[in-house]
């Protein structure tokens, strides 16, 4: 059943309830996890949530559980389709493997965005604005 309630609103979510969802957040986690409520201002509560890390072909994944999200700190919000859920060409290895890989990974990016930031002042003018956790 099609709903009526506009796209633009946190109502849009309604036929999102019950389902398994990504949610990737400001600061670049990425959460996956059964929707199970919402509210006007998009906060979101996922059950059975796990927060995965990826670098390159590898995956890890760590057990978050019931997880409460503040709307304004979601960047995206998808529905994971079941059926290409496992035909993903990712390995999944053990979190504690990956993560200091990942950690490598986000110190590499934080560098590079401070050396773009850093040229984008000195040649062109702009100015430094921008907080932590700002990175979308």
């Amino acid at each position: 059943m099609d709903s009526l309630i506009p796209f633009t609103t946190s109502g849009s979510l309604v036929d999102c309830v019950d389902r398994k969802m990504l949610v990737v957040l400001r600061d670049g986690r990425k959460l996956q996890g059964v929707l199970r409520s919402y509210d006007q201002f998009a906060n979101l509560v996922l059950e059975d949530t796990v927060e995965r890390i990826y670098h390159q072909d590898v995956f890890a994944e760590m057990w978050r559980g019931l997880f409460l999200i503040r709307g304004e700190n979601v960047v995206l919000l998808g529905e994971i389709d079941l059926d290409q859920e496992d035909e993903v060409p990712l390995r999944q290895v053990e979190w504690n493997v990956l993560e200091p890989y990942h950690k490598q990974d986000i110190a590499n990016k934080k560098r590079r965005e401070e050396l773009k930031s850093q040229v984008l002042y000195e040649q062109k003018g702009f100015c430094k604005e921008g907080g932590e956790g700002d990175g979308y």
